[in-house]
């Protein structure tokens, strides 16, 4: 397996563009995506479990219950969402989409992000679809663009991978920033894929992977509206398709989590007024689930990523989140150090802290990408989870952000 160019059109048969159509009021910024497949795929989504839902997610599970797809359409700058005619506008997004591409509604993946509440008119979307639909191509940035709203970098990778001894390719984009603390899916993210798999194994494929990378990301403990990952798996790569575990299956499923886990860093590195993405790996747990509540508390604490902010070596606020996350450990057996670029150092030692140098963790602390090692020896089972440290941009990005 190996990282190459393309996103969402590194795979064969696989265009997407993005436009400014007139949802968001700059018109320097992107706001209407659409992905396109040359012949029909088999899809798999995964969704936010707020209960309060985006329209679009209703209507993309009817749409792939069937496990087909051919396209995908999203907008930004508005979330679609606790609108009365929101489904309907859903719909209408779906319409206009399968008119322009000459393909049936029920084939077209909805999605939309942005503000909450307020009513998306149609207008912009239709009057800007065939502009959209004429420039598809290699344009998988356009689409990347074009699905951001408070993202500073666009989100994209793809990889390259041999399944029975035939080259299959997978890419994707990604948007999110901030309201991130999934729980199944997270924020928006479209992964294409040329590999031959069927729609079962490919749901189940995505199911167990997004359990280690989408769900062990947060940025501020916000479980969105409007999260949904999905995946179009078109078969043009011309392996023998997957119907079953097995080595294939696992290849498979290697290239899905590089893809995955890629933009899951990318995301946690442009949280919300965030410096530093923070890695937070547990290993010599009990039990998974011990593993997966730890890393998931020691990133989601308010207080540990403001000393992350600060370069403070503030290691008590780790065993802190530890100690309150529910996880049936012996708390005086922790070891926990930090690292980063710069180096490593330790600071606690069975649960109590040792003498380290503050000079040196400042050194290590003020790089851009911080890892949290917590070694809890009492097993064999480890987790990775991704966020970010919290800053005082936060609150102003959010302070305003529907103004």
């Amino acid at each position: 397996m190996k990282q190459i160019e393309g996103g969402v059109c590194a795979a064969k048969g696989f265009t997407a563009n993005g436009i400014h159509c007139g949802i968001r009021k700059n018109k320097t910024k992107r706001d209407l995506a659409l992905i396109k497949s040359e012949v029909m795929a088999n899809a798999a989504a995964v969704y936010t479990t707020n209960l309060v839902k985006g329209a679009p997610i209703s209507v993309t599970k009817e749409n792939i219950a069937d496990g087909k797809a051919i396209a995908v359409i999203c907008n930004s700058g508005n979330a679609n969402t606790c609108n009365k005619n929101g489904v309907e506008v859903a719909r209408k997004m779906c319409d206009i989409t399968a008119k322009a591409l000459g393909i049936s509604t029920n084939d077209v993946v909805v999605a939309s992000t942005g503000v909450i509440g307020q009513e998306l008119d149609i207008t912009p979307i239709a009057e800007g679809m065939d502009e959209l639909a004429k420039g598809l191509g290699d344009n998988s940035v356009n689409a990347a663009e074009a699905i951001m709203t408070t993202d500073t970098v666009l989100k994209e990778t793809a990889f390259s991978f041999n399944v029975g001894g035939v080259e299959c390719r997978i890419g994707g984009i990604a948007k999110g920033s901030g309201m991130i603390h999934p729980n199944m899916a997270t924020m928006l993210v479209f992964v294409t894929t040329d590999c031959a798999i069927s729609s079962d194994m490919l749901k189940k494929a995505l199911s167990d992977d997004i359990k280690t990378s989408f769900n062990m990301v947060s940025v501020d403990g916000d479980t969105s509206t409007n999260d949904m990952v999905s995946v179009l798996a078109n078969g043009m790569a011309g392996n023998k398709e997957i119907t079953e575990e097995g080595v294939d299956y696992e290849a498979f499923k290697e290239a899905l989590a590089g893809v995955t886990r890629y933009l899951c860093r990318m995301i946690a590195k442009d949280g919300e007024g965030a410096t530093k993405m923070l890695e937070c790996k547990v290993d010599g747990a009990p039990t998974e689930e011990d593993a997966t509540k730890i890393a998931k508390s020691v990133v989601c604490s308010s207080l540990f990523k403001s000393a992350m902010f600060g370069a403070d070596a503030n290691w008590g606020r780790v065993l802190c989140a530890i100690g309150y996350c529910g996880a049936d450990i012996d708390v005086e057996k922790i070891d926990l150090s930090f690292a980063s670029e710069a180096g490593k150092i330790d600071v606690c030692k069975d649960g109590y802290g040792i003498e380290f140098s503050e000079d040196t963790a400042k050194e290590i602390l003020v790089c851009d990408e911080i890892q949290i090692l917590i070694s809890l020896k009492q097993g064999e089972y480890e987790a990775t989870a991704w966020g970010c440290d919290l800053t005082y941009d936060y609150v102003k990005i959010n302070g305003d952000y529907r103004t």
